[in-house]
């Protein structure tokens, strides 16, 4: 079968970071905490798992004096000063564009705005960034529309793995509410962007898409979302284990693209299996 990979695909570069910190504290200390999963995909999680970094989704979990590693999704700051009572050794692995999505929100609060933020409410990057501010309000549609105060200055940003049709389209729904003044900053991650328009151009000229990563990811989700509006045979897949060969039926060009969150060996090691499938 032949088979066309994305150009754009796989790690990104905070990804890329994380994964290189835990590593070398693994190599240095054996057992650390990571304060949520390190990243969005369950083979390089149970990868680490086995190597000693224990994930938690409460701080009452970790020990005291601990190293706790903060991902690439970051923390908010109350977070940090609770591990910081308890003792903990910090290592910060949060992506930089993380970081200057939290501080861009504090920046637009001291300058009197009110904080909305483009996103999921439960995505760890945007529970991070409310945790930042005082008063705000996450839209994740033009449903939440409604949650927005009234004749406020409104400062915009946006969670960095959304893309920027959305970002778009709900800027322009907010802007024809009600508000003193709108101050919006592009916060989005251009590495997603690009893995974005590289899937959207593959999709449309394969028979099937095959779209690689874990099914929190939200990054990985929005590829599926927008190669299913141009190739309705596309499927999300976290590994070649899950793949069901009934699908391949009449096909003879397959794409395939991957997650911010997706190593290169599932990539790899799909990609390879594919090829050589003799249906």
């Amino acid at each position: 079968m032949e088979v066309i990979v994305a150009k754009k695909c796989g790690f990104c570069p905070g990804v890329t970071n994380a994964i290189s910190i835990a590593e070398k504290l693994l190599a240095d200390k054996g057992n650390i905490y990571s304060l949520g999963p390190i990243i969005h995909n369950p083979d390089v999680v149970e990868s680490f798992a086995n190597k000693g970094l224990k994930t938690v989704n409460s701080i009452d979990e970790i020990e005291e004096g601990s190293t706790v590693l903060i991902r690439s999704h970051g923390a908010a700051p109350a977070q940090i000063e609770q591990l910081k009572a308890k003792g903990a050794k910090i290592v910060d692995a949060t992506c930089v564009l993380v970081k200057r999505l939290q501080q861009k929100a504090i920046d637009l609060e001291k300058e009197g705005y009110e904080v909305v933020v483009i996103g999921d409410k439960n995505h760890p990057e945007v529970r991070g960034v409310v945790g930042c501010v005082k008063n705000v309000a996450v839209i994740a549609s033009k449903d939440d529309l409604c949650n927005l105060p009234k004749d406020k200055k409104l400062g915009i940003v946006c969670q960095t793995t959304k893309g920027p049709e959305l970002f778009g389209e709900v800027v322009g729904e907010i802007a024809r509410g009600g508000f003193k003044e709108l101050k919006v900053i592009n916060t989005l991650c251009k590495e997603t962007v690009h893995r974005q328009e590289s899937a959207v151009e593959l999709c449309k000229n394969v028979d099937i898409m095959f779209v690689l990563g874990g099914l929190q990811s939200a990054n990985t989700h929005r590829l599926v979302e927008l190669c299913k509006k141009h190739n309705n045979q596309t499927f999300h897949l976290q590994n070649w284990k899950e793949f069901d060969k009934s699908i391949l039926f009449g096909k003879a060009v397959a794409g395939v693209t991957a997650g911010a969150s997706t190593p290169q060996w599932v990539i790899n090691e799909f990609v390879e299996n594919l090829k050589a499938f003799k249906g």
